[in-house]
């Protein structure tokens, strides 16, 4: 039953990235006779833009580039070279090596199709309100990552920054996904980190209390805040702190632990607590290299579980500068 169940998501998986490539190669116009309203077809214009961008390459390399046979290669090359697009010269360093580049004819049609591409894109973005757009690259650039071979995956660009609008519903989903799949705490947990992110967006004092959200590359995957104490309002609190799994290993979970406490010391808090529990080994493991002691333990039972919260303290007069 659970082979059967795998193929029929790995059937549905397969089914969905089939509809997405029809949906979008008709979206882009790939399926006319010529690509962007010019006489070449899909392949013949990714010849031209790779000619195009390297200034020049031979055979060899653009069939690598491009992933083409190098006999329909050929054949496309022929076919510029008899239209006056491309050149043809043999290399000065190797006889057995040919140099193809585009010539004033082909530049000028590399330019027209260079053109039109980034109109039609622009087109089709200018239909999206701004929050959509972004969220569209860095899908796109996620999707990307995930299908490149892993030499070619670029490096991720982290950014923390304040959180906007839409960021505390997103911030609610991720902690119940996240602990759902790693812990298996249920639905209470989503109602306490609910509660928690709708008083701080309702009720915080921006002077006191600050929410960051981590992105990399555009995307959001991570999370905390920090607030008064209810117990003791002159003490921080950092709460709701958060990493996708698919962003660890970046320092994200130290960067936002870090700005919790820069921010904590700069609004004038003497400490700065927070709430945890002992199964978050490496939530634990964090906070300790940020110098926080822990300083009380209590077992509960939450989230379906029987737990043992830790209270972890840190002074900041006493720490750093």
């Amino acid at each position: 039953m659970l082979r059967a169940m795998a193929g029929t998501a790995a059937s549905r998986q397969v089914e969905a990235l089939r509809a997405f490539n029809r949906f979008y190669t008709k979206r882009i116009g790939v399926l006319g006779q010529g690509y962007l309203q010019t006489s070449h077809t899909l392949t013949q214009a990714r010849v031209l833009f790779e000619l195009g961008k390297r200034k020049g390459a031979s055979a060899s390399e653009l069939a690598a580039a491009l992933g083409l046979d190098p006999g329909y290669l050929t054949r496309i090359v022929q076919q510029f070279r008899s239209q006056g697009l491309v050149s043809r010269k043999t290399s000065a360093d190797d006889r057995r090596r040919v140099w193809l580049s585009l010539t004033a004819r082909g530049r000028d049609q590399y330019r027209t199709l260079d053109r039109r591409s980034r109109s039609e894109v622009s087109t089709l973005l200018a239909r999206l309100p701004t929050e959509n757009r972004s969220r569209l690259v860095a899908s796109l650039e996620h999707a990307q990552s995930l299908l490149a071979d892993e030499k070619r995956i670029r490096p991720a660009k982290v950014v923390i920054r304040p959180y906007r609008m839409g960021d505390i519903g997103w911030a609610i989903e991720c902690h119940a996904r996240v602990y759902a799949r790693e812990y298996r705490w249920n639905a209470e947990f989503e109602a306490l980190v609910a509660k928690l992110f709708a008083r701080f967006a309702n009720e915080h004092d921006p002077k006191f209390e600050r929410c960051w959200i981590a992105e990399v590359n555009g995307e959001r995957v991570g999370c905390v805040f920090v607030v008064r104490n209810d117990e003791d309002p002159s003490m921080a609190q950092l709460r709701c702190l958060v990493v996708d799994p698919r962003a660890r290993g970046l320092g994200i979970g130290r960067r936002l632990v870090d700005q919790c406490i820069a921010f904590a010391r700069s609004a004038g808090y003497p400490k700065i607590m927070l709430w945890t529990n002992d199964v978050l080994v490496a939530a634990r493991r964090l906070y300790e290299a940020a110098g926080f002691k822990l300083v009380r333990e209590e077992p509960h039972h939450s989230f379906g579980y029987d737990l043992v919260g830790q209270f972890w303290v840190l002074d900041l007069k006493g720490s750093g500068a």
